[in-house]
């Protein structure tokens, strides 16, 4: 096609597009987990799916695919249609961790989808048993240095944001630490409370009750803010560490060539869902901070987030193939 009929044809694309958002949504929508039911992505997206379905007029279903570090899910939402029935709750894996972590992927984070926005943020918890010696970030580090390799953490495999808390902490300290990783996050904690690993980087969810109740022993968080639901465990930044920041992070995208005008529906929606007091509340209750924004916003940060991760991991020597 030359200039002439692609100048033609923009008019007419438009109107199509604008067509398609007046008629959005025509059926339920479908929102992609990366994890299964329980995880931090799954709480947060069935806490959004009811209100996100009474603003945009249809039903929203909440489906996980876990799998793969998220590219399981991912693949599934690059090839529906593009018309904003289908969604993929987009998580720090799938966007910003696994095109360093697998030598090929099934899709680009980048063209193959259209950002709607960032959702929140979640922090780990670096947590120990409760009869262990170290009771501070400091503690662990004194004795890394003095036995090097020695002291263990698990995982729920390699690459995860879990592993790469510890790699991160290996990185900033100059010490060296022995990685085990487990097939899923629940196991690597478990390793923690059987005294098989010395510690883990927790998702907030499954570590605070189980610290409220005196079976694990919170180190510090490795986001850069403090919680109000947990304020006596302050982020690792704060506690020698300046700096260290590996957070989960969640945000909504769709297939690539969605119209324009749909997008910012579901992000209109996306954002007022966001402000209801009760989700707010859930959110907070779980450790997240509801973080809003714009597509353009959303694209620049997961580019942002790409650059970023390359170097850890591939200082990390993680891969997943």
């Amino acid at each position: 096609m030359n200039r002439r009929s692609l100048l033609l044809a923009a008019p007419a694309l438009a109107l199509a597009g604008a067509a398609r958002a007046q008629s959005f949504p025509t059926r339920p929508i479908r929102i992609i987990v990366t994890i299964g039911a329980g995880s931090a992505a799954d709480i947060l997206t069935r806490a959004l799916a009811d209100e996100l379905g009474r603003r945009l007029g249809q039903s929203v279903v909440v489906e996980n695919r876990p799998g793969a570090g998220g590219n399981i899910a991912g693949e599934v939402v690059r090839r529906a249609d593009p018309d904003g029935h289908t969604l993929l709750m987009a998580t720090v894996s799938t966007h910003g961790i696994n095109p360093a972590l697998y030598r090929t992927m099934p899709f680009d984070p980048v063209a193959d989808f259209a950002p709607v926005t960032l959702a929140a943020t979640s922090p780990n918890v670096l947590v120990v048993h409760p009869d262990s010696p170290y009771r501070t970030v400091q503690d662990i580090v004194a004795a890394a240095r003095a036995r090097p390799g020695e002291l263990t953490y698990s995982s729920g495999g390699s690459g995860t944001s879990q592993h790469l808390g510890g790699a991160v902490l290996e990185q900033m300290t100059g010490t060296r630490l022995t990685h085990v990783p487990f097939r899923s996050a629940p196991e690597s904690i478990n390793a923690v409370l059987g005294q098989q690993t010395t510690m883990t980087f927790a998702s907030v969810p499954a570590a605070l009750g189980m610290a409220q109740g005196g079976r694990l022993r919170p180190i510090g968080l490795s986001g850069l803010r403090p919680m109000a639901t947990w304020p006596e465990v302050k982020p690792l930044a704060e506690l020698g560490l300046p700096g260290f920041d590996v957070t989960a992070w969640f945000g909504l995208v769709a297939p690539a060539r969605t119209p324009a005008p749909v997008i910012e529906q579901i992000n209109a929606a996306t954002r007022a869902a966001l402000e209801v007091p009760a989700v707010r509340e859930r959110l907070a209750g779980q450790g997240m901070q509801v973080l809003e924004g714009g597509p353009a916003e959303f694209g620049a940060f997961i580019r942002s987030e790409i650059a970023r991760w390359a170097p850890i991991v591939r200082a990390s020597g993680a891969t997943a193939d």
